[in-house]
């Protein structure tokens, strides 16, 4: 039986009152509640606070470069497919630095989750503009004002992604159900996480989120499996921000689709030395 001090990991070195606290738990819960072992488990993280994470829990991790941490998790899914594969990424390092990474893992629909933590801002280096802040928001970077942001929820609909959702850091139980989804989807999920971050972006802090934001699903009809409807709800923003899943299709995934797999996990297949000689010989 899997329980929450399995996940027990090192004490976290973020801020007071980072809403990354929130994730860590919801995160550790999800696991648990799917029962899944820490060794069964692998995070890859880039550089930020929300690379730390990995630290602060248990499984197999994998600390790559700046927005580089789709790659290896890719990699390291095609050899092992047994693995529960976990990306970790914010906004600055997922949707600036590896932003082309992301466009792709979500057009090849590749069997891992990503967690991004959007908190508008670079809390690492300390609050400098994002791909994601909103427009006017004046850091040291903007002194007057970023422009237009990108919508990770419409970029990821767009290009491919077979289950997108969002939450809301604060709400730990709604952000851990949407995790267990996404782990359990077979493709790429991209789940986007509103994370105030309480140093650096002194506008959407934790009452701004709970002043907009609402959750899809139960009676209000609406049909994740909508494409146009998904669209649409990727573009609210301001006012009335939609939390849950936004959209989601079954669709092949990436590692379904490859023939050296046919034959089992490529780290439970036997290596044939003499096969790899004859590649070596055509550049001889």
């Amino acid at each position: 039986m899997v329980t929450v001090s399995d996940y027990a990991g090192l004490k976290p070195a973020w801020c007071p009152g980072c809403g990354n606290f929130g994730i860590l738990k919801a995160l550790n819960k999800a696991l648990v509640e799917l029962e899944i072992e820490p060794h069964r488990v692998l995070l890859v993280s880039g550089i930020g606070q929300a690379g730390k994470l990995p630290h602060y829990t248990k499984g197999n991790v994998f600390n790559s470069l700046h927005g580089r941490p789709v790659p290896p998790a890719i990699g390291a899914k095609i050899a092992n497919p047994d693995l529960v594969v976990i990306a970790i990424s914010g906004d600055g390092d997922g949707y600036g630095e590896g932003g082309n990474h992301f466009i792709h893992a979500a057009r090849r629909n590749h069997d891992i989750t990503y967690l991004m933590h959007n908190n508008q801002v670079y809390g690492l280096t300390k609050g400098q503009a994002s791909p994601t802040s909103d427009a006017g928001f004046v850091t040291k970077t903007t002194l007057y004002g970023a422009v237009s942001p990108v919508n990770p929820i419409s970029m990821a609909i767009v290009c491919g992604a077979s289950f997108v959702g969002r939450s809301f850091a604060e709400d730990v139980d709604h952000l851990s159900n949407l995790i267990k989804k996404g782990i359990t989807h077979r493709g790429f999920a991209l789940i986007d996480i509103l994370q105030p971050c309480v140093s650096f972006n002194h506008k959407n802090t934790f009452q701004w989120y709970r002043e907009r934001v609402y959750k899809l699903g139960g009676e209000d009809g609406y049909d994740p499996g909508d494409k146009k409807a998904a669209l649409e709800k990727a573009l609210e923003w301001g006012e009335r921000i939609p939390i849950g899943i936004i959209y989601r299709k079954e669709l092949p995934a990436y590692e379904d689709q490859l023939p050296a797999l046919s034959k089992g996990p490529l780290v439970r297949q036997g290596i044939e030395p003499a096969r790899v000689e004859e590649l070596f010989a055509e550049f001889r």
